[in-house]
């Protein structure tokens, strides 16, 4: 089978891709722009792709093609209707990042709830060995077992946060589509009015594009603070921004953003440096063991396809 990785470089320097190259002839690329997609992928059996998107305009002339695998759980890139009428079988790669994702949307909350990067820069600064006073307690921080947390979306990294959120003292709202057997579950707009931490867990779909928009967020505690691990569209980036400017909510932590990676005219960047504000490069995925795992079933659905398994099968 001939393989072509479009953008390996999304999985980082250091991943090891043996798992795949013993089982396909690879051609390898780091990054691919979208203008040379076509010629890239024109004689392949299989294409394995993180974050560019394929569809009808750069699929038609690949008339080889027969296996798309995405390095993700989310497919959303992938025009799954035209890969169903061109029989090009699409495989995902669920559950490898519940513990990264989950791991990073707890730190973001800690680090934003207790103030650490104010704290941490009194002390760089120097302020503090000038100050004369053994401790500062300036920014005023609170206790998250005092705080309710609302988890958006009841899947494995969902689930994974409000354990976590549970372990940490919080009292937990889930939204999600069906009642959750450990807590309490209700609507959007009630999660957003009684959250003082707000993690969003869901796929970018039509239902949930907006999700949190200019409404929800007149309805939220002015000391919210809002964490998006989704998808970048998922929350109104313009609405967010304008309520960190008019210090509406507590402040946000996003690491998904609706252009990756977003330009200096983007709403985001003016409000970089602030506080209150936690942007990361779309890294919350990413571990070293969740890129391996990755990697892994990547290769286990080359294997399944070629078998006529179904496993992780999307289309």
């Amino acid at each position: 089978m001939k393989a072509v990785i479009l953008d390996s470089a999304t999985l980082g320097d250091d991943i090891d891709l043996s798992p795949i190259k013993s089982i396909a002839e690879v051609h390898e690329y780091r990054a691919t722009r979208s203008f040379e997609v076509e010629e890239r992928i024109k004689n392949a059996d299989a294409v394995i792709v993180n974050k560019i998107k394929l569809g009808r305009d750069n699929l038609k002339d690949a008339k080889n093609l027969r296996l798309i695998c995405v390095t993700a759980t989310g497919y959303d890139n992938i025009d799954t209707a035209y890969c169903k009428e061109r029989g090009i079988a699409l495989y995902n790669v669920p559950k490898y990042s519940t513990d990264s994702v989950s791991q990073i949307t707890v730190a973001m909350a800690l680090t934003l709830v207790c103030r650490l990067d104010e704290y941490r820069q009194f002390v760089n600064s120097g302020e503090y060995s000038r100050s004369g006073i053994a401790n500062k307690l300036t920014p005023v921080y609170h206790e998250l077992s005092s705080m309710t947390w609302g988890v958006v979306g009841g899947g494995a990294i969902g689930s994974r946060v409000a354990n976590i959120a549970e372990a940490l003292g919080c009292r937990v709202l889930m939204c999600r589509r069906k009642q959750d057997e450990k807590y309490e579950t209700c609507s959007i707009d009630d999660l957003c009015r009684r959250s003082d931490v707000i993690s969003l867990h869901v796929p970018l779909t039509a239902e949930t594009e907006h999700l949190i928009n200019e409404q929800r967020i007149s309805l939220m505690k002015k000391n919210a603070i809002i964490i998006n691990m989704a998808r970048g569209r998922v929350a109104d980036e313009d609405a967010l921004v304008r309520a960190v400017e008019a210090e509406r909510i507590g402040g946000i932590g996003i690491d998904v953003y609706a252009e990756e990676p977003f330009d200096t005219k983007h709403p985001y960047a003016r409000i970089l440096g602030r506080p209150n504000v936690c942007l990361t490069p779309h890294m919350a995925w990413g571990s070293a063991e969740a890129r391996a795992r990755c990697v892994s079933v990547v290769a286990q659905n080359i294997l399944s396809f070629c078998s006529g398994s179904s496993t992780n099968r999307i289309v």
